[in-house]
């Protein structure tokens, strides 16, 4: 019998090993990014405190975008989340891919991020 490949159970595991060392802090908090099919949602999320700082993603009402599944749509999230993080008078971040590789939506969005002031 032929085993399927579960992909996001793998990506999971991914994720895991780097939450073990990736942690974010209230003044260095960690860039959560979810990828969906449709979608793509980031979160600067305080793991000290267990908070969500700020939160930005493709369902935002502020963006108008075509589509929200393409490169534009991820950079604009990425510079969304940037200018929320500012608001809150963030400056760095730790950047958590979550299991995802660092290609297409996942880098557009950290570049767009960086572009905006937020260094990682």
């Amino acid at each position: 019998m032929i085993k399927k490949i579960d992909r996001n159970a793998n990506r999971k595991k991914r994720h895991a090993r780097v939450r073990n060392k990736v942690s974010g802090t209230s003044e260095k908090p960690r860039l959560s990014v979810y990828r969906s099919d449709a979608h793509i949602y980031a979160q600067l999320i305080d793991d000290v405190a267990g908070n969500t700082l700020a939160q930005a993603s493709t369902l935002d009402g502020s963006l108008k975008l075509d589509s929200t599944k393409n490169m534009e749509a991820a950079k604009a999230v990425g510079t969304l989340i940037a200018e929320r993080a500012k608001e809150k008078g963030i400056e760095e971040a730790v950047f958590d891919r979550s299991g995802y590789i660092y290609h297409g939506r996942i880098a557009a969005l950290a570049e767009a991020a960086r572009e905006a002031g937020l260094k990682f």
